[in-house]
This record gives structure tokens, C-alpha cells and sequence, in this order.
């Protein structure tokens, strides 16, 4: 599958290298997008991709984001009528307008919008019976050092105790702390839908790691409960880099139209 990079920084810059190591088998590489073209500077010209508004001609079956959600605000549709589409940065969808486009977009067209599994567990069965969940809730309890605040209007150094940020719908805590809780969308999206599925962000400065806990309840009384605690580099678990990759490969499996996930 050639597969096109939008974002060269950290995520980006990796699984180019991993595809041009052999590393992620049925890739090859596209183009590769940058904001300041003179990072690709040692990339092959006829990878590079100077624009976003006529992406089509370089043939990708797949496009990556790896770089913004605003990347997905501004032309995701626009990608979903070429190719299948993989936002990284799976927040974007927490903009109502966005998610109905991106979703029409890819059934109109034949092509997949692909969620990334993040740091969820359990994906598979959540969505095998994503009808039967009557609710569902996903908290998440970090340092606040591993929060971005930059978007909440709090002041992160100010936080001396444990102190819940946000308890709401997800869609609502997508705009506050978009780099944090890509997970969060994934988890709503898999069940409820973003407008009634319950977020939970807690800062908490006795913690060296981030930690997630799920709770699902089907309306045959089923439960679904998950809590992963893994070590956290900036606003990351440590197993970010080898998950979005899984998620890039594993994309270039069954190719259904519509929503999936990988």
C-alpha cells in the first residue's frame, strides 16, 4: 500500500524510518508532508509534498496525519475522496461539523476513515457489540507536568493536590486538552459517541506514570472494565510510538468503506 506523512516531527519522522527500514511490511512510501519543507531536506524530491490542496497526484492509498487536528479540520474530507484517511490526532473529531464530513465523506467515496487503537485495550470487543452499550466512561490520571494545558485556561503549575480537570462528554474535553485525549475520542467512538460517552481527566502530582481506566455497561447488564498503567514520556505512554505504527500497518489489512478501527 503506498501510503502518504503528513508530519514530520517525532511520530512522523519515525515511521518514515520505519518504512524504509522494512519495518512495517506492504508499505511504501508516497509523499511526505512538512509545515517547513526544509526539514525533508534529505528525503528524495519526488517524495516531498510542497501542498496539501492537490495531494492526489502523488497516488497514496493511504494518508497518515501525524502532525494537528487542524490538519484533519481543514482537509480531511478532501483526502477521504482519494484515499483512505488516518488521523493520528483523533480529537479532530470532536468538532461535530468535522466528524458528520469526515464520516460522509468516506462512505460516499468508498474509502475508510481509520481510529487508531491508542492506548485502549480491548478495542476488538468493544466495537463487536458497540450497540449494546447503554454507557460508558474513560478517566484518565496523570502528572500534571504530562498535561498540556495550553488550550484549558488552567494554570498547571498552580496544581499542588489531586484535582479532576474535566468530568463531562468527550466531545467537550477534545477543544480543552486536544494532545492529551486522542485515546478518550477512540474510547467514545467505540461506544457511545462522543456527546454521551463521560471523560474524566484527573491531575494528580504524586504520579510518575499515566494511568487509564474504562468502564463500559451494556444494556444486558454486561461490563466492560480496563485500568493500564504505563510509564509517560511528555503526554504520552512510553508504547505510543510502537502503537501508532501497529495501527499504520495494520490499516493496510481489510479495506471496508466507512469508519474502522485499527
Amino acid at each position: 500500500m503506498r501510503i502518504g506523512i503528513i508530519g514530520y516531527g517525532y511520530i512522523g519522522r519515525h515511521v518514515v524510518n520505519e518504512i524504509g527500514k522494512g519495518s512495517a511490511p506492504g508499505l511504501a512510501l508516497a509523499f511526505v508532508h512538512a509545515r517547513r519543507p526544509e526539514q525533508l531536506a534529505a528525503l528524495p524530491q519526488a517524495l516531498r509534498a510542497d501542498r496539501l490542496d492537490d495531494i492526489e497526484r502523488f497516488g497514496a492509498e493511504l494518508i497518515v496525519e501525524c502532525a494537528h487536528p487542524e490538519i484533519t479540520l481543514r482537509h480531511g474530507a478532501q483526502f477521504l475522496r482519494h484515499a483512505d484517511y488516518l488521523p493520528l490526532s483523533v480529537n479532530a473529531l470532536g468538532d461535530e461539523r468535522t466528524e458528520a464530513a469526515l464520516r460522509d465523506a468516506a462512505i460516499q467515496s468508498g474509502h475508510r476513515l481509520l481510529i487508531p487503537h491508542g492506548a485502549l485495550i480491548g478495542l476488538d470487543n468493544l466495537v463487536e457489540v458497540r450497540g449494546n452499550w447503554a454507557e460508558a466512561t474513560i478517566t484518565f490520571r496523570k502528572h500534571p507536568d504530562n498535561i498540556d494545558f495550553r488550550d484549558s485556561g488552567i494554570d498547571g503549575a498552580s496544581i499542588d493536590g489531586v484535582r479532576v480537570l474535566y468530568d463531562g462528554p468527550v466531545r467537550g474535553i477534545t477543544r480543552l486538552f486536544p494532545r492529551n485525549v486522542n485515546t478518550m475520542t477512540t474510547f467514545a467512538l467505540a461506544t457511545v459517541g462522543l456527546d454521551r460517552c463521560r471523560g474524566v481527566l484527573v491531575a494528580d502530582p504524586s504520579l510518575d506514570v499515566a494511568i487509564a481506566e474504562v468502564r463500559a455497561v451494556g444494556l444486558d447488564g454486561s461490563v466492560h472494565e480496563s485500568r493500564k498503567v504505563v510509564p509517560v514520556v511528555g503526554v504520552s505512554g512510553t508504547e505510543m510510538l510502537a502503537s501508532q505504527l501497529g495501527s499504520i500497518v495494520r490499516a493496510s489489512g481489510a479495506r471496508l468503506p466507512g469508519l474502522q478501527f485499527v
